[in-house]
C-alpha cells in the first residue's frame, strides 16, 4: 500500500508568488516595510500590542529570552521550569543567557506540562515557567496561570508549533509575557524561514527591536526607556545600547507572511477537520492513542503513542510506515534529558520523567496538512495494523 504522505504540504499560491516578485522588483531585500507590514498583521491576528518578526522560530526564542534578561525581568542564575519534551531551541536560549533550567515531566496524553508536577518542582529559586504548546496543543492555562499568580512567577510561551491554537477563546502564545511562533516551511504558515515574538510589554518590545539588529538604536522610537536619540542622525547611525545579534528576517519573508496570515484561519479549520476525521478512525484502537486535545488545538501534526500492549515496538511501526511512503518523526526531541547535549548544559531534572521516557521510546508523529486528507487518513490505520500484525 504505497502512499505519498509527507509531513507538510505546499500552501503557496499566486498571492505568494506575487509577493516574492514585488520584493524582487523593489530591490529592497533586507528588513524594511514588508517586515513591518507582517508585524502589524501578526499583532492583529493574535490580539497583542506588539509583534517582532525574526529570522526563525528558534531565533524568536533567543530574542525573547535575551530581552527578558537584558530588561531585568530575569537575571542570570534564575531558575526556569520547562517541559521535558520539546525542541532544542526551547532550552538553548536559556543556557546561552545564563539561566538555569529544570526539566519537568509531561502529561502522557496531552504531551504538555503536568501542572501538578510543575507545582511539586517549584523551589525558592524558581522565577519563571517556559511553557511549550506541543504540536498544536495548548497547555491547561487556567491551572498554569493560577499557579504563576500564586507563586509570583513569570509565564513565557514557546508557541512555535501551535500557531492558531486557542484556549478559552484566547490565542495560544498570548498567555505569557511573550509568545513565540515559527513560520518554517513545514509549519502552519510558510515563509521558508521566519518567526515572530508577540507581547503586550512595551519595554520588552523595545529591547527586542534593539537586540534583533546588532543592539543598535536605529529601530527604537525617538525616546525610549533604553535610549534618547541624538538630534543628529549621523550619531545614531551606529549607536549601540544592548549586546545584540543579527536576527533580522528578509523582506521576502515579511511579504510572504502577510499573504499567509490571510489564510491562517482557513488552514486551522481544515487541520481541525483532518484531526477529527483521524480521531474517529482511531477511536478505541487497542494499540495506538492520539494526543489528547486541550482547548482548541491547531494540530501541527498527529502525535501517536503505542499503548502498553505494543510498548517497545515503535521502531517496527516507523519502519513499516516509511516503507509505505509515510514520513514520520519522533515526538519532537523526546525526553531531552536523554539527548547527548544535556550533560553539557546548566540543567537538571525535577523528580522523575517516566512519561517523557515513555513518549521518547513509544511515540512518533505523522503530518497534518492544510487541505483535506481523508484519502490518506483512510489508509493510515490499515498501515498501523499491518505493522504490528
Amino acid at each position: 500500500m504505497q502512499l505519498e504522505y509527507r509531513l507538510s504540504n505546499d500552501t503557496w499560491g499566486e498571492a505568494e508568488r506575487a509577493a516574492i516578485l514585488r520584493v524582487l522588483d523593489s530591490n529592497r531585500f533586507t528588513m524594511g516595510g514588508e517586515v513591518q507590514a507582517a508585524e502589524r498583521a501578526a499583532a492583529e491576528q493574535f490580539g497583542t500590542k506588539y509583534a517582532v518578526m525574526t529570522s526563525s522560530g528558534s531565533t524568536a526564542n533567543l530574542l525573547a529570552i535575551a530581552a527578558m534578561v537584558c530588561s531585568g525581568k530575569l537575571r542570570q542564575g534564575d531558575e526556569v521550569l520547562v517541559p521535558a519534551v520539546s525542541w532544542s531551541t526551547t532550552y538553548f536560549p536559556l543556557e546561552q543567557m545564563g539561566l538555569r533550567f529544570r526539566l519537568v515531566d509531561i502529561d502522557r496524553e496531552t504531551l504538555n506540562l503536568d501542572v501538578q508536577k510543575v507545582a511539586a518542582a517549584l523551589t525558592k529559586d524558581t522565577r519563571a515557567i517556559f511553557a511549550v504548546n506541543l504540536l498544536g496543543n495548548p497547555n491547561e492555562f487556567d491551572a498554569l496561570c493560577a499557579l504563576c499568580r500564586q507563586h509570583d512567577l513569570l509565564l513565557m510561551e514557546d508557541n512555535c508549533e501551535s500557531m492558531g491554537a486557542s484556549y478559552g477563546g484566547k490565542q495560544a502564545g498570548t498567555f505569557g509575557v511573550f509568545g513565540t511562533y515559527s513560520t518554517f516551511f513545514s509549519h502552519h504558515l510558510c515563509t521558508m524561514e521566519g518567526g515572530f515574538v508577540v507581547t503586550d510589554d512595551e519595554l520588552l518590545y523595545q529591547y527586542m527591536l534593539s537586540l534583533r539588529a546588532h543592539g543598535w538604536t536605529r529601530d527604537l522610537p525617538q525616546s525610549s526607556a533604553l535610549h534618547t536619540k541624538d538630534a543628529d542622525p549621523f550619531y545614531e547611525s551606529f549607536c549601540f545600547v544592548t549586546p545584540g545579534y543579527n536576527l533580522r528576517p528578509l523582506e521576502m519573508e515579511g511579504a510572504l507572511a502577510t499573504e499567509q496570515f490571510k489564510k491562517l484561519d482557513g488552514f486551522v479549520v481544515q487541520r481541525r477537520k483532518n484531526a477529527e476525521y483521524l480521531q474517529k478512525k482511531l477511536a478505541g484502537h487497542p494499540l495506538f492513542s492520539m494526543q489528547r486535545e486541550t482547548g482548541m488545538s491547531s494540530w501541527f501534526g498527529f502525535a501517536l503513542l503505542l499503548r502498553k500492549p505494543g510498548a517497545g515496538l515503535r521502531d517496527r511501526v516507523v519502519t513499516h510506515l516509511r516503507a509505505n511512503g509515510v514520513e514520520t518523526r519522533p515526538i519532537v526531541a523526546g525526553n531531552f534529558a536523554r539527548q547527548p547535549v544535556f550533560p553539557k548544559l546548566h540543567a537538571s531534572v525535577a523528580g522523575t520523567l517516566e512519561n517523557a521516557d515513555y513518549v521518547h521510546d513509544n511515540g512518533f508523529f505523522v503530518g497534518n496538512h492544510s487541505q483535506d486528507m481523508a484519502q490518506v487518513l483512510d489508509k493510515l490505520p490499515l498501515l498501523l495494523d499491518q505493522a504490528l500484525a
